[in-house]
């Protein structure tokens, strides 16, 4: 098989998110707040619990109240919100202000780092001719993130599942995508951290690699191989497994 285009999900896969407590303290700086680093730990950790934070852990527990909403959040920015600030607010926070201060921080570009090999595998394929999308579950324009980082220029298309009103798995994402791109999706690799959600390209009949969700410190190498399952001369043997349709 012949590949043609690539989709890349974002988060955990281009892109990670900062540390909980970074974000927290992020959070309190806009609000001109601060509070003893003790608590700053503490806050830190029950946020965590609560997966309160986008793109980081899941929660330990999703309170019944929050289940339905949970389950359909990259639908909308307002279902997305809900879901996030309803999870903060499971954690009692000296400041108000500070659950839409916390949301709003996840959005900035400079909450954000991309992986170390990340503009490196993406101008490689971009130099082949590949074509190239981000495909999400989202319930923001992560496109001000690319720009900030200087790799929207490496980006073809961009399908985000609040654009769309439904989320991976579902097929009709990876064919919108595959769609923006020209290609037909026997002839396009989905590459993304979750079996879920980015597994769901298989179905379609995408190739389908994976890599690990690690922080960025971490997979200094982990998209490297998605250059050779391309075709062209590998950087690293392949580190995660490939599912071809």
């Amino acid at each position: 098989m012949t590949i043609k285009g690539v989709l890349f999900d974002f988060s955990g896969t281009l892109f990670r998110i900062e540390s909980v407590r970074d974000w927290l303290l992020a959070a309190l700086n806009a609000r001109g707040s601060t509070v003893p680093e003790a608590e700053l730990v503490r806050y830190a950790e029950l946020l965590a619990a609560a997966g309160a934070l986008p793109g980081g852990s899941d929660p330990e527990r999703v309170p019944a109240h929050l289940t339905e909403l949970w389950a359909t959040r990259d639908e909308s920015t307002e279902r997305h919100r809900a879901a996030y600030t309803g999870l903060a607010r499971r954690v009692e926070l000296p400041d108000e202000g500070l659950y839409d201060a916390l949301y709003e921080r996840h959005m900035a570009p400079a909450a954000w780092r991309p992986y170390p090999d990340a503009a490196e595998v993406l101008t490689a394929l971009r130099e082949r001719g590949l074509g190239i999308a981000v495909v999400s579950n989202i319930g923001w324009d992560l496109r001000p993130v690319f720009r900030a980082h200087g790799l929207d220029a490496l980006v073809d298309a961009y399908v985000l599942s609040y654009e769309h009103g439904v989320q991976k798995p579902d097929v009709r994402l990876f064919r919108t995508a595959c769609e923006a791109l020209g290609q037909d999706p026997r002839e396009v690799l989905m590459v993304g951290d979750s079996r879920s959600a980015d597994g769901g390209a298989a179905h379609l009949g995408c190739a389908v690699h994976f890599v690990d969700h690690l922080p960025v410190e971490e997979r200094p190498a982990g998209l490297r191989p998605v250059v050779g399952l391309t075709g062209a001369p590998a950087g690293s043997p392949t580190a995660g497994g490939t599912l071809k349709a």
